[in-house]
Parts: structure tokens; sequence; C-alpha cells
């Protein structure tokens, strides 16, 4: 699917900001847990009762527990559909292809609740832990959150093999996909409704990899991601085939890092989400993100200046120096461009790719001119100048032509377009069902109250 990858674009689909979830109804649960299994008929009675006795006893919002059966071919849909109509908490769906991945997004998908979780059947961890794994999306805090086994303050008892692997498996994502969260394959997750919405439709994966192709994503988009540290204690009986379940996993990562190498992964849907950024706020006198973009653009221009000079020597063994130093600015300025769309500006995605590549050429023709211009007087006064003097006036040009490439590619090549979502015919993002519904309903009673206050009688 094709998007505009310019920042703010009209094809960004910013996500609402965040806000406390309201309390106080009692029909909307504000927590869907889903449970994915396959053939559990054993240990899912068991489970979801436990489950479901603390979420009554500590939790305090409506809560709903959602039993996703993965084509079990036991009497788990039996024990499913007894546990379901035996509370009105408990609900069970079946789907007639495995995948865990599969299983959440058809869940949470169709869910009504704005806060939404999932848990392993056997319960490893600490149910404790469940309560500091949601608050931080109810008060709208954060926008996912996760256990995580590897952090300090964890108590983990595991084998060796399941350690060395869980641990092997995160330096991966670390290494390769530059992930910053701690424990991706924790089977105790949770996200905001909203943002899950949002987000879902971007994940290919429907096996194990779901949860972390999903955690590498939302951290891409800038997503804040929530670390509870955790209890968790092994389940021997566990039906994972880790070595399946580790070579799709590594599949998985090198499928996500090419898509995120080329841009072929349109995070231009998540651009600036929620709008209550800090760094989106409008302060007399500075720019908007002019300061990580000088940055990016230094960091890009000596890369850059180093990679010409290398072009321009090489190019100068077999031509002259005006020829050389066009030929050396026209790659550069390509490699330039792209680099600086990307790094400097945070543009995604092939969209307009070509119409930056053309802009950019503009600027290197300017840039070209005063190159060009310095060696023309250069030759000029000197008649035939030494190679170490053409490179130290080429630095000295290259410098002024840095300023001008930045402040055009800032106001005309990468403009920020972030305050068309301010003009009054720009469609906001609308709120979730629950959220108004609640709202309606407070100004009813708030209405209703302020009739029947003795205060306001006449």
């Amino acid at each position: 699917m094709q998007t505009d990858s310019s920042p703010g674009g009209a094809c960004s689909v910013p996500l609402p900001a965040r806000a406390h979830l309201p309390a106080g109804r009692r029909d909307v649960p504000v927590l869907d847990i889903v449970i994915p299994v396959y053939n559990e008929e054993k240990d899912l009675q068991p489970c979801v009762r436990r489950l479901h006795d603390h979420l009554v006893r500590t939790f305090p919002y409506p809560f709903r527990i959602t039993i996703a059966d993965n084509a079990s071919t036991d009497r788990t849909p039996e024990v499913a559909a007894q546990l379901a109509a035996a509370s009105e908490e408990v609900r069970y769906t079946r789907l007639e292809q495995k995948g865990r991945g599969r299983a959440l997004r058809a869940v949470w998908s169709a869910s009504d609740a704005p806060v939404l979780a999932y848990m392993d059947v056997d319960l490893s961890t600490d149910l404790n832990a469940l309560l500091p794994l949601v608050a931080p999306l109810i008060s709208g805090h954060s926008d996912l959150a996760i256990g995580s086994r590897l952090a300090r303050s964890s108590r983990v008892v595991r084998g060796p093999k399941r350690e060395f692997i869980s641990r092997g498996y995160n330096l991966i994502l670390r290494g390769s996909l530059h992930a910053r969260f701690s424990d991706a394959q924790c089977g105790f997750k949770a996200i905001r409704g909203d943002v899950a919405a949002v987000l879902l439709p971007l994940v290919e994966d429907t096996g194990w990899f779901f949860d972390t192709e999903m955690l590498v994503l939302a951290e891409r988009a800038g997503l804040r991601i929530h670390e509870v540290p955790v209890d968790w204690v092994d389940d021997p009986n566990s039906t994972v085939h880790l070595v399946r379940t580790a070579t799709d996993d590594l599949k998985g990562v090198l499928r996500v890092g090419r898509a995120l190498a080329v841009g072929a992964l349109p995070l231009d849907r998540l651009a600036r989400p929620f709008g209550d950024d800090p760094r989106d706020r409008q302060l007399p006198g500075v720019p908007g993100g002019l300061a990580r973009q000088l940055v990016g653009f230094c960091v890009v221009g000596a890369l850059s200046t180093l990679f010409y000079l290398l072009l321009y020597s090489g190019f100068r063994t077999f031509s002259g120096s005006q020829v050389a130093n066009a030929l050396a600015l026209l790659v550069s300025a390509v490699a330039n461009t792209a680099a600086n769309r990307r790094l400097t500006f945070g543009v995604r995605g092939r969209d307009r790719a070509m119409r930056h590549q053309a802009q950019g050429l503009v600027v290197f023709a300017i840039g070209l001119a005063l190159t060009s211009g310095s060696l023309a007087a250069l030759g000029a006064a000197s008649g035939d100048p030494s190679h170490s003097t053409e490179l130290a006036v080429l630095i000295a040009a290259n410098l002024a032509a840095t300023v001008l490439r930045f402040l055009l590619l800032r106001a005309w090549v990468f403009p920020d377009r972030r305050s068309d979502a301010a003009l009054p015919d720009a469609p906001a993002s609308p709120p979730s069902s629950y959220a108004l519904t609640y709202a309606n309903d407070h100004a009813h009673d708030h209405a209703h109250d302020h009739a029947h206050d003795p205060r306001n009688a006449r």
C-alpha cells in the first residue's frame, strides 16, 4: 500500500492523544485478556478459574477473559465452552487455523475493550504483575507493556537451555534490529486498543514471531513500551517446539530487517503518534525538531564530504578538475539526499522519493556552482594549483554550500507539514466507542446533577 511518506502527509494516520481511560462504567470491559490455546484440555479449566478469581479480587475495572482456540483436536473446545457458560466474564472463540499471532490478531481486532492483553495458558508469570502491566496503558502513560524475565529485579526459575535460547534471541534482536526492549518472547503483554487498530495491520507474522514484530514496529514508530519485571516459573510440560520456533523467529528477523532497511514498511502511518509529544510543541523562536535535524545533517554531511573527496580523488586520476568535481558531486548528492531523507528528516517509504531526488539535484546544482566557481577562481589566480590546494579550496567551498543545502532541504525539499493537521478541514481521529459513550453519559449525569442541585434553585 502506497502512502504519503512526508512528515505529516495527508495519508498519515496519527493516533489519538493518550488519555487516562475513564472510570465508572461497568457495561464495557476495560481489559480484555486473550489466552491462546491448542490442545490444553487438562490445564485450561484450572488456569482460567485461577485468573478469573485473581481479577475479581484485585482488578478495579471490568474485565473479560477470551479463550482463543487455535484449531484444537482434543476436548479443549468443550472445556472452553463450559467455562464461558459458567461466567459472564469469560468468552470463547475458535479459529480453524493454528498460530498464536493469528489468534491475537483476530480477537484484538474484534474487541471493544480499550486495553488488550494476552498471557500463556500455563500462567507461568505471577499474576501480581498483571495490574502493573496494564496500569500505564489505562493511565495514558504508555502505548504497549511487556513482562520481562530478563530485568535485574525479575525472579525466574527455568532450565539452562531455555535461559540460553531466550538471552541469545534477545541479543540477536538488539544486534540486528536495534531493539531496546529486553524480553520479546515473554507471554505476558498488553496494548492499548487504539494503538492496536493502527499497528496490527502492519504485522505480517501469524505465529510466535507476531509479538516480536509488533514490538519492533512499535519501537521504530516511536511508541512508548513499558516493561514490568516479572516472577516467572518455567512450565516443564510446555508443548512449544523450541527448534522450529527459533527457526521461524530467525526468518522473521531477516524479513523485518530487510523491510526496514529498504523502507518497505509504511511506518509513516504512525507518523508523530498521539500529538502530545512535547517535541511537537511549538515554542516561540524554537523551530520544531531543529536540534535533532542539525545533528543528523552534520553526521550525514561529514560522511558525504568524505565520500565526495574520495570520489573526486578517484575521478581526478583520469579527468580534469571540473569534470571530476561534477561527477563526484553528482554521485555524492544522490547518496546525500537519500540519507538525509531517511535519517535527518524521518521520511520513510518510497512515495515521493523521485521528487525528493529531483529537488536534491537542484540543491546539488547550487553546490556545483559554488565549488566549480571556487575551482575556476583558484585556477585563474595560481595557474596550476597543487592537489592539496584544490582539496583545501573545495572543503571551504563545501562548508559554505552545506549551510545553504541544509536550509534548502529543511524549507523546500522536506518541509515540516505537521501544521497541516491543524487546518479546519483536517479529519480528526475518532474517539474510541468506550470513551465516546462515557463522555455522553458523563455529560448527561452532569446535566442531571446540575438540574437537581438545590444551589441552582431560584
